[in-house]
């Protein structure tokens, strides 16, 4: 099937831009009821999200008369399970850095994804890195730095680590779907939150952990599963063919902003001079990079890698 052709890199639709938009927004909430479930560990909120996001994919499956969407992400090959495995990584450090560290921290650090991946795509895919890039890096390092320097004496510091490591997983999916981009990666969704499902459980009976957690808890992890993340992917995934890469670096970046607003909304949570300014740092490298990329001329542009932003 012949990929739909993208607009001219200047000419991005709205209605398009506006559903990526609002696809960062939708996975923004999830910092929210993750933080708002404090009876239950990273392990057991994964889990009951897991569950969520498996049973609203294939009920929507169902109701579209379509086969599962799970059962082919094993059924593949070994790139399809590094993918899942990519997420998995991603998610799980996540959701950990968001219970151990501040949730605007956690976004900050983790927006850092789009430069990652393309310094991720030089070591694997031989991609060579423009001065734009090299810059764009340097200038996300310098927020970086400064976004976790006001942690050091907080003892956030493993939160802010478990913050970047989702960055490189949200990045190692990003490569493995450049790898073989005519592959439809919609099992994989489902397909890490399978594997997702079978690691917590047995890292919450090692830890003495019960199944059912609060019921509240257990409705806020299912709400961050089938609904936050599962909507925001599909609006994203609409949004992805209609929209450049370069452009949607820019538009997913709307995470990283509403991140700091609802904790501060709705946990009360004030961000740290440091951590503003630093996120403030990364998110400008990140679009400025987009920006700049956009306006090469399409033979010298240089390859630029989407975003992958499920948290």
């Amino acid at each position: 099937m012949r990929a739909p052709e993208l607009p001219h890199p200047h000419r991005v639709p709205l209605l398009a831009s506006m559903l990526a938009i609002a696809a960062g927004v939708v996975w923004s909430f999830g910092a929210v009821t993750a933080r708002k479930a404090d009876d239950t560990d990273a392990f057991q909120y994964l889990l009951w999200r897991s569950i969520g996001i498996i049973v609203v994919i294939e009920v929507i499956a169902l109701v579209r008369h379509r086969p599962p969407v799970t059962p082919p992400a094993f059924r593949t090959d070994r790139l399809m399970l590094l993918a899942c495995g990519c997420l998995l990584l991603a998610s799980i450090a996540f959701v950990y850095a968001i219970k151990n560290t501040a949730p605007a921290n956690a976004a900050f650090l983790a927006s850092i994804t789009p430069l990652t991946a393309v310094l991720l795509a030089k070591l694997v895919l031989g991609e060579r890195l423009t001065r734009v890039t090299i810059v764009a890096l340097a200038v996300a390092l310098v927020g970086l730095c400064i976004t976790v320097v006001g942690d050091v004496e907080a003892g956030n510091m493993v939160g802010n680590v478990a913050a970047l490591l989702a960055s490189l997983g949200f990045a190692g999916y990003t490569v493995c779907l450049r790898l073989d981009t005519r592959r439809n990666w919609s099992p994989v969704l489902p397909g890490y939150a399978v594997i997702m499902i079978g690691i917590c459980a047995v890292v919450t009976v090692v830890n003495g952990r019960t199944f059912v957690p609060p019921p509240a808890d257990i409705a806020l992890a299912l709400l961050h599963g089938g609904v936050f993340i599962v909507v925001g992917t599909l609006l994203f995934n609409h949004a992805t063919r209609q929209i450049p890469a370069v452009a949607l670096a820019v538009f997913a970046q709307s995470e990283t902003v509403f991140v700091p607003v609802w904790a501060f909304l709705f946990l009360n949570d004030d961000p740290t001079t440091t951590s503003l300014i630093g996120g403030v740092v990364i998110a400008l490298a990140v679009i400025g990079k987009a920006v700049v990329d956009a306006r090469w001329p399409p033979a010298t542009a240089p390859t630029s890698v989407a975003p992958v932003v499920v948290p």
